[in-house]
């Protein structure tokens, strides 16, 4: 090992890479705690904990690499794709963790949400109206009952790792708890439509196609400005403001 690389990082937490180690820093230890419990209850493959010292958690690197990035073309086979999508059936049959997830937010909180961070990006003139109005509409299919599953709730496919076909393992569990499994599976083919077909197919059930539509729109309109306020640029090509133009 000759450099720290820096994995991710913002106001929030940080995490870094040093050789086989990768180490999370986090002040908010409750999401540390979320962490360590998600992953020891997971029935799918997770990083070993190494050793724990707050506000650092050291995990083990997992072997392989992951699937992509958002924004990015995606280095994964279809086959890796679909194993993915059978990691995270097994994820959402596994019984409930006794707490909520970011995934698990109430449609009445949701609405309110969607509310009010539409009339700021209007407002502000971060994004035009019609952009926010279509989206907001697509939006609303999202905002329905649902039955609690096993989210990770920050299914991002740069934290799914895999080899060949074969997923080696799922990092980032600070937000994961009870919630809607179609929010995970919305958030892992986000800006990777075209390979939606071929997670469903690892999935294994029929799934509301017009929900995970709703939930790309939902969660990319709730990001927008978290994202530019924290260093990142949701309107980079394939990133979130592509997926809302997706919409029109």
């Amino acid at each position: 090992m000759n450099e720290v690389e820096v994995v991710v990082a913002h106001r929030e937490r940080a995490t870094l890479r040093a050789g086989d180690v990768f180490l999370k820093v986090d002040a908010d230890q409750a999401r540390i705690d979320v962490e360590v419990e998600a992953m020891s209850l997971a029935p799918i493959p997770t990083p070993e904990v190494l050793w724990r010292k707050p506000p650092v958690l050291a995990l083990a690197a997992l072997p392989g690499t992951t699937l992509g990035r958002l924004g990015k073309p995606s280095t994964g086979t279809p086959a890796a794709w679909t194993a993915a999508g059978a990691a995270i059936r097994k994820l959402h049959d596994a019984p409930l963790p006794p707490w909520p997830g970011r995934a698990g937010r109430s449609v009445e909180q949701l609405t309110k949400e969607l509310a009010d961070e539409c009339e700021a990006l209007v407002t502000n003139g971060v994004l035009p109206a019609d952009l926010v109005a279509r989206n907001r509409q697509v939006a609303e299919a999202a905002l329905r009952p649902w039955t609690p599953a096993f989210t990770h709730g920050d299914l991002q496919i740069a934290h799914v790792f895999v080899d060949g076909d074969e997923v080696t393992g799922i990092i980032d569990w600070s937000e994961a708890g009870q919630g809607d499994a179609l929010y995970d599976l919305a958030a892992f083919t986000l800006g990777h439509e075209e390979h939606l077909d071929d997670v469903v197919t690892g999935y294994g059930t029929d799934i509301d196609l017009d929900v995970i539509h709703a939930w790309w729109s939902l969660r990319s309109l709730l990001a927008v400005r978290w994202l530019i306020e924290h260093g990142f640029d949701p309107f980079a090509p394939g990133c979130e403001v592509d997926v809302l133009r997706s919409r029109m």
